[in-house]
């Protein structure tokens, strides 16, 4: 999908129209900031056009909110300049935006560079087909950058408990489905919880969410609650009530399978320090599997100053 952002009234440029028929996408026109913000927490597009006019503050504005905005600043912004000073173009690069380009340019021009920053996005920006949100790379840029700030943070590394066996019984498509259903209650909530708050996707059923160490307590308190309150709606009516089916090991073994839990578990810099990433992902691999071996819904937060000490276990 790309999405327009235009002046009331103004369509979206014929350019813009033929390039997502030809692309076989969706173009969305909105006018207004808001309208920006509500449709990228719904879905992340393709790329976003941003129409710009001489002493047009308001998109430039709208870029650079969308650039420090970790859950949006992975969408590719293009700026397209009715102008024809440098100072136009200058503004629009500084303010984060991915390409400019003048309304001047021969057709052909506007259409190669606008192609190149779409091809560039599939390329380059490491995010998980299915939910969106950022993968590896990013993950580790973000807590390479807190590291470097020495910002207070807690590290959560988030899993699904009898995932594959749900996976097996009811199909990947409903296992796709609660995999997204997951990745918005951990984005919503830790948005709206925790200011500059990271959400990333490792892979599978594996999510990793940072946040200030203040927040901590909170956000997976809230995750847990509304996990477990959502859940067993993807079951069947019979399993739901049940609150378990039967599944088979992989030597034949009929076992009851309890309806999915969500693991987490918890580094945080507060009394321990870390000089490195893979230092703090290596302990939050350490707490997840903790938090995998307790019953239900669990955080569990390495309260270590050393790696001989116990954990601290929290629900």
């Amino acid at each position: 999908m790309l999405v327009y952002f235009g002046k009331q009234g103004r369509g979206a440029p014929e350019l813009l129209e033929r390039f997502a028929r030809e692309h076989e996408t969706e173009l969305e026109v909105v006018h207004s900031p808001e309208e920006v913000h509500s449709l990228l927490n719904r879905a992340l597009p393709g790329c976003l056009i941003l129409d710009l006019e001489d002493e047009a503050e308001a998109p430039l504005e709208l870029c650079r909110a969308l650039k420090a905005d970790a859950f949006t600043s992975i969408v590719p912004v293009v700026f397209m300049a009715h102008g024809d000073g440098d100072d136009l173009s200058t503004s629009a690069l500084v303010a984060g935006g991915d390409e400019v380009i003048r309304i001047g340019l021969p057709e052909r021009e506007k259409w190669l560079r606008l192609q190149s920053v779409v091809r560039r996005a599939v390329r380059d920006v490491n995010v998980h087909p299915t939910t969106r949100l950022p993968g590896t790379i990013q993950i580790e840029r973000d807590l390479a950058i807190r590291l470097e700030r020495g910002e207070s943070f807690a590290l959560c590394y988030a899993d699904l408990d009898h995932f594959k066996e749900f996976n097996d019984r009811y199909g990947y498509n409903n296992g796709d489905r609660v995999i997204r259903l997951l990745s918005r209650i951990l984005r919503d909530l830790v948005r709206g919880l925790a200011p500059g708050g990271f959400v990333g996707h490792i892979g599978g059923d594996d999510f990793i969410f940072t946040v200030a160490l203040e927040y901590m307590e909170t956000c997976c308190d809230e995750i847990l609650q509304l996990f477990d309150d959502l859940i067993p709606y993807q079951y069947s009516e019979e399993d739901r009530r049940a609150g378990y089916f039967l599944g088979k090991d992989r030597r034949g073994n009929v076992h009851r399978i309890p309806l999915m839990t969500l693991s987490i578990g918890v580094v945080t810099n507060r009394v321990q320090g870390f000089t490195h990433t893979a230092q703090v992902s290596e302990r939050a691999g350490e707490m997840k599997t903790y938090a995998k071996g307790l019953p239900g819904s669990v955080y569990v937060v390495d309260r270590r100053q050393a790696f001989t000490d116990e954990f601290d276990e929290d629900a």
